[in-house]
Protein backbone atom coordinates (compact mmCIF):
# COMPACT_ATOMS: atom_id res chain seq x y z
CA UNK A 1 0.00 0.00 0.00
CA UNK A 2 2.88 2.37 0.79
CA UNK A 3 4.28 1.67 -2.67
CA UNK A 4 0.91 2.39 -4.20
CA UNK A 5 0.50 5.54 -2.14
CA UNK A 6 3.83 6.94 -3.27
CA UNK A 7 2.78 6.32 -6.85
CA UNK A 8 -0.49 8.09 -6.18
CA UNK A 9 1.36 11.12 -4.88
CA UNK A 10 3.55 11.41 -7.96
CA UNK A 11 0.43 11.12 -10.06
CA UNK A 12 -0.98 14.26 -8.51
CA UNK A 13 1.61 16.30 -10.37
CA UNK A 14 0.10 15.25 -13.66
CA UNK A 15 -3.61 15.65 -12.99
CA UNK A 16 -3.78 19.30 -14.01
CA UNK A 17 -1.89 18.74 -17.26
CA UNK A 18 -3.77 15.79 -18.75
CA UNK A 19 -6.53 16.54 -21.24
CA UNK A 20 -9.33 14.36 -22.39
CA UNK A 21 -8.51 11.91 -25.13
CA UNK A 22 -12.00 10.52 -25.71
CA UNK A 23 -12.40 9.68 -29.36
CA UNK A 24 -15.52 8.36 -31.08
CA UNK A 25 -14.76 5.16 -33.00
CA UNK A 26 -15.17 5.19 -36.74
CA UNK A 27 -18.52 4.07 -38.10
CA UNK A 28 -16.94 1.02 -39.70
CA UNK A 29 -15.53 -0.07 -36.34
CA UNK A 30 -19.00 -0.07 -34.79
CA UNK A 31 -20.47 -1.91 -37.76
CA UNK A 32 -17.71 -4.54 -37.71
CA UNK A 33 -18.13 -5.04 -33.98
CA UNK A 34 -21.91 -5.44 -34.30
CA UNK A 35 -21.54 -7.87 -37.19
CA UNK A 36 -19.07 -10.04 -35.32
CA UNK A 37 -21.20 -9.93 -32.17
CA UNK A 38 -24.12 -11.26 -34.18
CA UNK A 39 -21.81 -14.03 -35.35
CA UNK A 40 -21.14 -14.82 -31.68
CA UNK A 41 -17.47 -13.93 -31.65
CA UNK A 42 -16.70 -14.06 -27.89
CA UNK A 43 -13.90 -11.51 -28.29
CA UNK A 44 -15.65 -9.25 -30.78
CA UNK A 45 -13.84 -6.05 -29.80
CA UNK A 46 -10.42 -7.65 -30.36
CA UNK A 47 -8.73 -7.36 -33.72
CA UNK A 48 -7.64 -10.58 -35.43
CA UNK A 49 -4.07 -10.24 -34.21
CA UNK A 50 -1.72 -12.64 -32.45
CA UNK A 51 -2.94 -11.70 -28.96
CA UNK A 52 -6.51 -12.81 -29.64
CA UNK A 53 -5.34 -15.95 -31.44
CA UNK A 54 -3.02 -16.89 -28.57
CA UNK A 55 -5.80 -16.47 -25.99
CA UNK A 56 -8.30 -18.56 -27.93
CA UNK A 57 -5.77 -21.25 -28.81
CA UNK A 58 -4.84 -21.56 -25.14
CA UNK A 59 -8.45 -21.85 -23.98
CA UNK A 60 -9.25 -24.37 -26.71
CA UNK A 61 -6.28 -26.54 -25.69
CA UNK A 62 -6.72 -26.56 -21.91
CA UNK A 63 -10.48 -27.18 -22.06
CA UNK A 64 -10.23 -30.13 -24.48
CA UNK A 65 -10.06 -33.32 -22.46
CA UNK A 66 -8.43 -35.07 -25.40
CA UNK A 67 -5.57 -32.59 -25.37
CA UNK A 68 -2.41 -33.33 -23.39
CA UNK A 69 -2.60 -29.81 -21.95
CA UNK A 70 -6.12 -30.29 -20.58
CA UNK A 71 -6.71 -28.60 -17.22
CA UNK A 72 -9.47 -29.92 -14.93
CA UNK A 73 -12.20 -27.39 -14.12
CA UNK A 74 -11.21 -27.29 -10.46
CA UNK A 75 -7.76 -25.96 -11.45
CA UNK A 76 -8.90 -23.31 -13.93
CA UNK A 77 -8.00 -20.29 -11.84
CA UNK A 78 -7.58 -16.92 -13.57
CA UNK A 79 -6.32 -13.81 -11.76
CA UNK A 80 -6.51 -10.22 -12.96
CA UNK A 81 -5.00 -7.00 -11.72
CA UNK A 82 -7.52 -4.15 -11.73
CA UNK A 83 -5.95 -0.69 -12.15
CA UNK A 84 -4.62 -0.42 -15.70
CA UNK A 85 -5.65 -3.99 -16.54
CA UNK A 86 -9.43 -3.95 -16.28
CA UNK A 87 -9.99 -0.19 -16.14
CA UNK A 88 -7.93 2.95 -16.70
CA UNK A 89 -5.55 4.32 -14.09
CA UNK A 90 -4.44 7.70 -15.45
CA UNK A 91 -3.75 10.45 -14.53
CA UNK A 92 -4.10 8.90 -11.06
CA UNK A 93 -5.65 5.81 -9.52
CA UNK A 94 -9.41 6.16 -9.16
CA UNK A 95 -9.14 5.44 -5.45
CA UNK A 96 -7.03 8.57 -5.02
CA UNK A 97 -9.76 10.67 -6.61
CA UNK A 98 -12.21 9.09 -4.17
CA UNK A 99 -9.95 10.01 -1.24
CA UNK A 100 -9.68 13.63 -2.41
CA UNK A 101 -13.44 13.96 -2.95
CA UNK A 102 -14.12 12.33 0.44
CA UNK A 103 -11.81 14.78 2.20
CA UNK A 104 -13.67 17.68 0.59
CA UNK A 105 -17.01 16.19 1.66
CA UNK A 106 -15.80 15.67 5.22
CA UNK A 107 -14.30 19.16 5.53
CA UNK A 108 -17.45 20.74 6.98
CA UNK A 109 -16.98 18.57 10.09
CA UNK A 110 -13.27 19.39 10.29
CA UNK A 111 -12.82 23.18 10.27
CA UNK A 112 -9.23 22.66 11.44
CA UNK A 113 -8.37 21.27 8.00
CA UNK A 114 -8.57 24.76 6.49
CA UNK A 115 -5.23 25.53 8.09
CA UNK A 116 -3.73 22.06 8.31
CA UNK A 117 -1.73 20.33 5.60
CA UNK A 118 -2.20 18.26 3.54
CA UNK A 119 -5.93 18.87 3.91
CA UNK A 120 -5.58 22.59 3.23
CA UNK A 121 -3.95 21.82 -0.11
CA UNK A 122 -6.76 19.44 -1.08
CA UNK A 123 -9.46 21.95 -0.17
CA UNK A 124 -7.71 24.65 -2.19
CA UNK A 125 -6.93 22.31 -5.12
CA UNK A 126 -3.29 23.17 -4.55
CA UNK A 127 -1.64 20.20 -6.27
CA UNK A 128 1.86 21.64 -6.07
CA UNK A 129 1.77 22.01 -2.28
CA UNK A 130 0.15 18.60 -1.87
CA UNK A 131 2.92 17.00 -3.91
CA UNK A 132 5.55 18.64 -1.73
CA UNK A 133 4.04 16.84 1.26
CA UNK A 134 5.46 13.56 0.00
CA UNK A 135 4.24 10.10 0.86
CA UNK A 136 3.37 11.24 4.38
CA UNK A 137 0.75 13.60 2.98
CA UNK A 138 -0.90 10.91 0.90
CA UNK A 139 -0.95 8.50 3.85
CA UNK A 140 -2.74 11.11 5.96
CA UNK A 141 -5.35 11.66 3.25
CA UNK A 142 -6.02 7.97 2.75
CA UNK A 143 -6.22 7.21 6.46
CA UNK A 144 -8.57 10.13 7.07
CA UNK A 145 -10.86 9.23 4.17
CA UNK A 146 -10.78 5.43 4.43
CA UNK A 147 -10.81 4.68 8.17
CA UNK A 148 -12.94 5.52 11.18
CA UNK A 149 -16.10 3.95 9.77
CA UNK A 150 -17.67 0.53 9.68
CA UNK A 151 -17.22 -1.61 6.61
CA UNK A 152 -20.86 -1.06 5.64
CA UNK A 153 -20.57 2.71 6.01
CA UNK A 154 -17.46 2.74 3.85
CA UNK A 155 -19.16 0.59 1.22
CA UNK A 156 -22.10 3.01 1.14
CA UNK A 157 -19.75 6.00 0.76
CA UNK A 158 -17.99 4.39 -2.21
CA UNK A 159 -21.27 3.45 -3.91
CA UNK A 160 -22.62 6.98 -3.57
CA UNK A 161 -19.38 8.40 -4.96
CA UNK A 162 -19.14 6.09 -7.96
CA UNK A 163 -22.74 6.91 -8.91
CA UNK A 164 -22.03 10.62 -9.42
CA UNK A 165 -18.27 11.30 -9.57
CA UNK A 166 -16.75 11.96 -12.98
CA UNK A 167 -13.23 11.47 -14.25
CA UNK A 168 -11.40 14.84 -14.54
CA UNK A 169 -10.44 14.46 -18.20
CA UNK A 170 -12.81 11.86 -19.67
CA UNK A 171 -15.88 13.48 -18.09
CA UNK A 172 -17.66 10.17 -17.55
CA UNK A 173 -18.21 8.13 -14.41
CA UNK A 174 -15.19 6.14 -13.31
CA UNK A 175 -17.01 2.82 -13.63
CA UNK A 176 -17.54 3.57 -17.33
CA UNK A 177 -13.79 3.56 -17.93
CA UNK A 178 -13.54 -0.21 -17.95
CA UNK A 179 -11.99 -1.96 -20.92
CA UNK A 180 -14.55 -3.58 -23.22
CA UNK A 181 -12.07 -6.19 -24.53
CA UNK A 182 -11.23 -7.27 -20.98
CA UNK A 183 -14.90 -7.55 -20.05
CA UNK A 184 -15.23 -9.92 -22.98
CA UNK A 185 -12.16 -11.86 -21.88
CA UNK A 186 -13.56 -12.34 -18.36
CA UNK A 187 -16.85 -13.59 -19.78
CA UNK A 188 -15.07 -15.83 -22.28
CA UNK A 189 -12.99 -17.50 -19.58
CA UNK A 190 -15.99 -18.03 -17.33
CA UNK A 191 -17.88 -19.58 -20.25
CA UNK A 192 -15.08 -22.17 -20.29
CA UNK A 193 -15.32 -22.83 -16.56
CA UNK A 194 -12.46 -20.62 -15.38
CA UNK A 195 -12.95 -19.08 -11.97
CA UNK A 196 -11.97 -15.41 -12.23
CA UNK A 197 -10.40 -13.40 -9.40
CA UNK A 198 -9.23 -9.83 -9.04
CA UNK A 199 -5.84 -9.53 -7.29
CA UNK A 200 -5.04 -5.82 -7.07
CA UNK A 201 -3.01 -3.32 -5.11
CA UNK A 202 -6.18 -1.28 -4.68
CA UNK A 203 -8.18 -1.35 -1.48
CA UNK A 204 -10.26 -4.52 -1.25
CA UNK A 205 -13.28 -2.79 0.30
CA UNK A 206 -13.13 -0.01 -2.29
CA UNK A 207 -13.17 -2.53 -5.13
CA UNK A 208 -15.84 -4.76 -3.64
CA UNK A 209 -18.20 -1.79 -3.46
CA UNK A 210 -17.88 -1.22 -7.22
CA UNK A 211 -16.50 -3.95 -9.40
CA UNK A 212 -18.72 -6.95 -8.64
CA UNK A 213 -21.49 -5.43 -10.73
CA UNK A 214 -19.05 -4.17 -13.37
CA UNK A 215 -17.04 -7.36 -13.91
CA UNK A 216 -19.44 -10.03 -12.70
CA UNK A 217 -16.91 -11.21 -10.12
CA UNK A 218 -18.30 -12.06 -6.65
CA UNK A 219 -17.01 -10.06 -3.69
CA UNK A 220 -15.34 -13.13 -2.20
CA UNK A 221 -13.21 -13.41 -5.35
CA UNK A 222 -11.85 -9.87 -5.03
CA UNK A 223 -8.46 -9.64 -3.32
CA UNK A 224 -6.66 -6.38 -2.54
CA UNK A 225 -4.82 -4.28 0.01
CA UNK A 226 -6.64 -3.99 3.29
CA UNK A 227 -6.83 -1.95 6.48
CA UNK A 228 -6.83 -3.57 9.89
CA UNK A 229 -10.30 -4.08 11.28
CA UNK A 230 -11.93 -5.02 14.56
CA UNK A 231 -15.21 -6.63 15.56
CA UNK A 232 -17.66 -4.67 17.71
CA UNK A 233 -20.74 -6.46 19.07
CA UNK A 234 -22.35 -3.00 19.22
CA UNK A 235 -25.12 -3.89 21.69
CA UNK A 236 -26.47 -6.71 19.55
CA UNK A 237 -25.89 -5.03 16.18
CA UNK A 238 -22.42 -6.34 15.26
CA UNK A 239 -20.18 -4.28 12.98
CA UNK A 240 -16.67 -4.48 11.58
CA UNK A 241 -14.75 -1.25 12.16
CA UNK A 242 -12.01 -0.03 9.83
CA UNK A 243 -8.90 1.06 11.70
CA UNK A 244 -6.34 3.66 10.52
CA UNK A 245 -3.60 1.05 10.04
CA UNK A 246 -2.54 -0.94 6.99
CA UNK A 247 -2.95 -4.69 7.39
CA UNK A 248 -1.65 -6.00 4.05
CA UNK A 249 -0.21 -4.46 0.89
CA UNK A 250 -1.40 -6.50 -2.10
CA UNK A 251 1.27 -5.36 -4.52
CA UNK A 252 4.33 -7.02 -6.07
CA UNK A 253 5.33 -10.03 -3.93
CA UNK A 254 2.21 -9.47 -1.84
CA UNK A 255 0.10 -10.73 -4.75
CA UNK A 256 1.36 -14.34 -4.91
CA UNK A 257 1.35 -14.42 -1.10
CA UNK A 258 -2.31 -13.41 -0.99
CA UNK A 259 -3.13 -15.82 -3.82
CA UNK A 260 -1.59 -18.65 -1.83
CA UNK A 261 -3.20 -17.67 1.46
CA UNK A 262 -6.68 -16.89 0.11
CA UNK A 263 -7.16 -18.90 -3.09
CA UNK A 264 -4.96 -21.79 -2.02
CA UNK A 265 -3.61 -22.84 -5.42
CA UNK A 266 -1.59 -21.43 -8.29
CA UNK A 267 -3.46 -19.72 -11.09
CA UNK A 268 -3.07 -20.95 -14.65
CA UNK A 269 -4.05 -17.61 -16.22
CA UNK A 270 -2.83 -14.19 -15.06
CA UNK A 271 -3.25 -10.69 -16.49
CA UNK A 272 -1.57 -7.46 -15.41
CA UNK A 273 -0.17 -4.24 -16.81
CA UNK A 274 2.77 -3.18 -14.65
CA UNK A 275 5.82 -4.28 -12.71
CA UNK A 276 3.56 -4.41 -9.67
CA UNK A 277 1.98 -7.48 -11.29
CA UNK A 278 5.23 -9.17 -12.28
CA UNK A 279 5.46 -11.51 -9.28
CA UNK A 280 1.86 -12.64 -9.84
CA UNK A 281 2.65 -13.52 -13.44
CA UNK A 282 5.90 -15.24 -12.41
CA UNK A 283 3.98 -17.31 -9.86
CA UNK A 284 1.44 -18.29 -12.52
CA UNK A 285 4.21 -19.17 -14.99
CA UNK A 286 5.64 -21.64 -12.45
CA UNK A 287 2.47 -23.76 -12.51
CA UNK A 288 2.94 -27.42 -13.37
CA UNK A 289 0.01 -27.05 -15.76
CA UNK A 290 -0.11 -25.07 -18.99
CA UNK A 291 -0.26 -21.41 -17.99
CA UNK A 292 -0.98 -18.15 -19.77
CA UNK A 293 0.55 -14.78 -18.86
CA UNK A 294 -0.83 -11.58 -20.34
CA UNK A 295 0.31 -7.97 -20.08
CA UNK A 296 -1.90 -5.09 -21.19
CA UNK A 297 0.50 -2.63 -22.84
CA UNK A 298 -0.85 0.93 -22.90
CA UNK A 299 0.11 2.12 -26.38
CA UNK A 300 -2.89 4.24 -27.41
CA UNK A 301 -2.30 7.92 -26.64
CA UNK A 302 -5.38 9.01 -28.60
CA UNK A 303 -8.10 6.75 -27.20
CA UNK A 304 -6.58 6.15 -23.75
CA UNK A 305 -2.94 6.80 -22.73
CA UNK A 306 0.49 5.60 -23.86
CA UNK A 307 3.02 4.71 -21.17
CA UNK A 308 5.33 1.96 -19.95
CA UNK A 309 8.94 2.15 -18.68
CA UNK A 310 9.04 5.73 -17.39
CA UNK A 311 5.45 6.13 -16.24
CA UNK A 312 4.61 7.68 -12.88
CA UNK A 313 1.74 5.15 -12.68
CA UNK A 314 1.61 1.59 -13.98
CA UNK A 315 5.29 1.41 -14.82
CA UNK A 316 6.02 -1.55 -17.08
CA UNK A 317 9.78 -2.06 -17.28
CA UNK A 318 11.07 -5.34 -15.83
CA UNK A 319 7.79 -6.99 -16.71
CA UNK A 320 8.06 -5.86 -20.31
CA UNK A 321 11.54 -7.38 -20.57
CA UNK A 322 10.48 -10.70 -19.07
CA UNK A 323 7.34 -10.85 -21.21
CA UNK A 324 9.45 -10.50 -24.37
CA UNK A 325 12.08 -12.91 -23.12
CA UNK A 326 9.66 -15.65 -22.01
CA UNK A 327 7.08 -15.26 -24.76
CA UNK A 328 4.23 -13.96 -22.63
CA UNK A 329 1.34 -12.35 -24.49
CA UNK A 330 1.62 -8.57 -24.85
CA UNK A 331 -1.66 -6.88 -25.68
CA UNK A 332 -0.92 -3.81 -27.79
CA UNK A 333 -3.91 -1.66 -26.89
CA UNK A 334 -3.65 0.49 -30.01
CA UNK A 335 -3.43 -2.36 -32.50
CA UNK A 336 -5.16 -5.26 -30.74
CA UNK A 337 -8.37 -3.55 -29.58
CA UNK A 338 -11.10 -2.20 -31.85
CA UNK A 339 -12.58 -0.18 -29.00
CA UNK A 340 -11.38 0.69 -25.52
CA UNK A 341 -14.51 1.50 -23.52
CA UNK A 342 -18.08 0.14 -23.68
CA UNK A 343 -19.54 3.62 -24.25
CA UNK A 344 -17.70 3.82 -27.59
CA UNK A 345 -20.18 1.27 -28.94
CA UNK A 346 -23.26 3.39 -28.29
Amino acid sequence: MKTNLSRLLIALLFISFVTSCKQEPAKEVKETFEKKTIQTDPLASWNETSAKKEIMAYVDAVTDNNNSRFIPVVDRIAVFDNDGTLWSEQPAYFQLFFAIDKIKAMAKDHPEWKNKQPFKAVLEDDIKTLAKGGQEAVVKLVLASHAGTTTEEFKSDVKKWIAIAKHPTKNVRYDQLVFQPMLELLKYLRAHDFKTYIVSGGGVDFMRAIVTEVYGIPEEQIIGSRFKTEFDYNNGNPVIKRLPTLDFNDDKEGKPINIHNIIGKKPVFAAGNSDGDLQMLQWTASSSQKSFMLYVHHTDAEREWAYDRDSHIGRLDKGLDQAKKDGWTLVDMKNDWKVIYPFELR
